[in-house]
Parts: structure tokens; C-alpha cells; sequence
């Protein structure tokens, strides 16, 4: 059966604070862990009110301190805002420290508003220069040369295994370009999916890095103890892109019992739309939409997000989407 792995956003939800989300992150990197998850992303998001992994490298740093078998990573690490040097220095201190268990995501937009990315004072700058910056970076993580002017102390010759993220073809190309594995975020922006998996796999050329494609998929999966229950819990997520798209993020709101009352018929198809890789219900009905899911697309691993309120809710969801994982590879 293919890895499940988890993707996080350390989520604040209302009534609590970053503090509170750090803890509640490194507790369900911890039980995801003793669940088999085969790797915990973290993603870089500026001027969020509800996401508290700005600071990525630091917060990886946090969780992987506070694991032992997971792999720890970045998806992603918005290279426009950073220079490659600054990353590579960064994800190998972090490979130094935890040899075998780093992971480093790269996306190429600000991941957050205009305003902000203007804060960050290298986006428009370095969002047209990504594939230089990708083949910079990669090239800071090789051992370094005699007499070699700059090089990144520590990364070089450090083992950082280093992934595209996408949402639309661009990445996919360079990734089989540059023969890196991919990682496509069908769990807010599915609409170029499969396009992109098919370019991805009929265009990879082998490198020194990876020998054949490796396609990981985002999806959304709130699994509760009723289809009922599941589908509130759902509420949440579906009302923080509604809030995102009127303009007003906010903290993670608590469930609400009818989503109709909440958004108009427009909202409705958009959010619909974004969220449409989502696997929303009972043990049963989340084990068949990952079977559905996998036997579609077939890829070579699965990452899941769940954005939900409740804290214990959220860590039932990975559990019992890690049953359904074991199940279908039993049924298999």
C-alpha cells in the first residue's frame, strides 16, 4: 500500500493562540508517527491570522526535535521569498541535526497577499527566476569544489532530499526536467491534476536524485464517527475559504450546523471547486474514497491534510484514516 503522509499548517483556531497551535502540532506529528505516517510537512504562509508556520524551518526544527522516525519537512518552502544560499544553509543544519529524516518542498509563490509579498522583499524579484533559483539551490547541496567561492556551511554534500510543489503544469514540467520528485496540491487546486501528473510522468528524466517519477497528491480527508459528524467537522475548513475569499482570514472557526446559511451560490461552487480532492465521512466511506481516489490517479503516495477545529477530532481523523490505509492494503 502506498505511504500516507500528513500536511500541517500549525492551524489557530478561536480562543487559542500560536503558542497553543505549536503544541497541538507537535502532538499530532507524535501520534501520526505511532501511527505509521510516513512523513509530517509543514507549510510556509505569511500574514495568516489562523496559520503559524511562518517560520517553517523553525517550527520543522521543533517537530522533528520532538520525533523520532518521521520524516520532517517543508510543503513548501516559497523559494521567491528566500535566497538559495539562506535555504540551503537552513535545511542542512536541519539534515545535520536529524540525518535521514528532512524533506525540502519548494513552491514558487509568496504564499500570501501583494502587500506582504512586498514585505518580504524578494518575490517580485525572484518569482520569474524559480527555475534558476531551483538549480542554485540544488547546486549549494552538492559537496562543495576547491576553491569554490560560496558555498553553504553546513548543505554541502548534505543529503536534503528536495521535492517541486505545484498546483499547475509549470512545476510539473521543471520537476520532470530537473528529475525531482513532485508533490501537486490537488487538495485546494486540483483543476490541472491529472494534465500535470501525465506531463509529469511522460517527461521525467532520471538524475543523480531520483531514478524514475515519484508523484505525491494532496487531499483533504475529515473522517469522524458518523458521515454527519464528518461532514460538520468539514464546515470548518469550507468556511476559512470562504472568509479567504471575501477578503477577511481570520482564525480557524469552530463547525457550524448548516454551511447553506453561511455561503451564497457562488461561494458555494468555488469552494466546491478547490475542495473538490476532499474525502469527507465514517471509517467506511473514507476507506472507499481513498481506494476510489488511489485506484484514479495512482499516485505514488498520498499526503492528508485535515483542518479541523477540535484538536482530539482532528487527531481521530488521522487515525481512522490510517485504519482504512491498513485495511485497504489488507484487502489488496
Amino acid at each position: 500500500m502506498i505511504p500516507f503522509s500528513v500536511l500541517d499548517l500549525a492551524p489557530v483556531t478561536e480562543g487559542n493562540t500560536p503558542t497553543q497551535a505549536f503544541a497541538n502540532t507537535l502532538d499530532l506529528a507524535q501520534w501520526t508517527e505511532n501511527l505509521g505516517y510516513q512523513r509530517y510537512w509543514l507549510a510556509e504562509h505569511h500574514n495568516m491570522p489562523g496559520i503559524a508556520s511562518a517560520a517553517t524551518a523553525v517550527l520543522i526544527g521543533h517537530v522533528a526535535g520532538g520525533t523520532s522516525r518521521i520524516r520532517v519537512g517543508a510543503g513548501g518552502i516559497m523559494l521567491p521569498n528566500h535566497a538559495p544560499l539562506q535555504v540551503a544553509e537552513q535545511f542542512g543544519t536541519l539534515a545535520s541535526l536529524y540525518p535521514g529524516r528532512i524533506d525540502l518542498g519548494l513552491g514558487r509563490a509568496p504564499g500570501t497577499d501583494q502587500a506582504t509579498a512586498r514585505a518580504l522583499r524578494r518575490y517580485y524579484d525572484g518569482a520569474e527566476t524559480f527555475p534558476n533559483d531551483v538549480q542554485e539551490l540544488l547546486a549549494f547541496f552538492e559537496p562543495a569544489s576547491p576553491g569554490q567561492a560560496v558555498r553553504a556551511v553546513p548543505g554541502a554534500g548534505v543529503d536534503v532530499p528536495v521535492w517541486l510543489l505545484g498546483s499547475s503544469l509549470f512545476s510539473a514540467q521543471l520537476s520532470a526536467a530537473l528529475g525531482l520528485p513532485f508533490a501537486f496540491a490537488s487538495h485546494f487546486a486540483p483543476d490541472a491534476m491529472d494534465e500535470a501528473l501525465m506531463l509529469y510522468r511522460r517527461d521525467f528524466k532520471p538524475s543523480a536524485r531520483l531514478s524514475q517519477p515519484y508523484a505525491m497528491l494532496g487531499v483533504n480527508v475529515v473522517a469522524s464517527e458518523t458521515d454527519r459528524e464528518a461532514k460538520r467537522l468539514f464546515t470548518t475548513q469550507q468556511q476559512s475559504f470562504i472568509n479567504l475569499r471575501r477578503g477577511r482570514p481570520g482564525l480557524i472557526p469552530p463547525p457550524i450546523d448548516d454551511i447553506e446559511t453561511y455561503w451564497t451560490p457562488t461561494e458555494r461552487y468555488g469552494v466546491e471547486r478547490a475542495l473538490a480532492c476532499a474525502i469527507v465521512g465514517d471509517a467506511d466511506t473514507v476507506r472507499e474514497g481513498l481506494a476510489a481516489f488511489i485506484a484514479r490517479h495512482r499516485p505514488d503516495e498520498l499526503m492528508l491534510t485535515t483542518n479541523v477545529f477540535d484538536h482530539a477530532a482532528r487527531k481521530r481523523s488521522f487515525e481512522l484514516a490510517a485504519q482504512a490505509r491498513l485495511q485497504l492494503a489488507a484487502d489488496a
